[in-house]
């Protein structure tokens, strides 16, 4: 039984016991170590990974060869290039695990099945897929309305569990901040 994942489900919709059972079916678990890739650039994304525990990151490597964080997933998130995963086509991103996780990975064939058979879990998704919208929309509105330092403030205030479990480095990535900048901050602060 996957305890986080069916606490996250019944947040949304109703999940019985048959039910359960039948979802069980179209799962599979991933254990992975610190550094592991679940996808990397020009791989075609075949799964969606619900992350049950430990980190993930999802990023690109820019022009300049460094890595620009898009995404990170902690317990209870989902993770996937989606526009991979859908239209079937080559990733321009990387998935790797920032720590030891445990992932629940739910590939392309068997979601469309699982649908078929739990339509209640279309629901789940698109509830999942509003808020992961409106989390990104919110994302880049503060990129451009608050100063590099408040934007800095404001994701350690709103995601403190990031700032213990994540590298400096990858939040300065996420953020479009430098490393010496972030430390700046950092030192700053205490």
């Amino acid at each position: 039984m996957y305890t986080n994942l069916i606490n996250h489900i019944r947040r949304y919709i109703e999940l019985d016991d048959d039910t359960i059972d039948i979802l069980n079916k179209y799962i599979k678990p991933v254990n992975l170590k610190k550094k592991d890739f679940l996808l990397k650039e020009g791989q075609v994304c075949r799964s969606i990974y619900f992350v049950e525990k430990g980190c993930l990151r999802m990023f690109f490597v820019n022009d300049k060869m460094s890595e620009q964080i898009t995404q990170f997933a902690l317990e209870n998130w989902w993770i996937s290039d989606f526009f991979s995963f859908i239209d079937n086509k080559p990733s321009g991103y990387f998935i790797q695990t920032v720590e030891k996780s445990e992932i629940l990975s739910i590939d392309t064939s068997s979601f469309e099945m699982m649908l078929k058979e739990l339509p209640q879990m279309e629901r789940y998704f698109r509830i999942v897929m509003q808020r992961a919208l409106a989390a990104s929309q919110l994302r880049a509105k503060y990129m451009y309305e608050l100063t590099k330092e408040e934007f800095y403030t404001h994701f350690c205030g709103s995601f403190p569990e990031f700032v213990q479990r994540v590298p400096q480095y990858m939040i300065a990535s996420y953020l479009g901040l430098t490393p010496e900048y972030v430390s700046e901050l950092r030192k700053k602060k205490l």
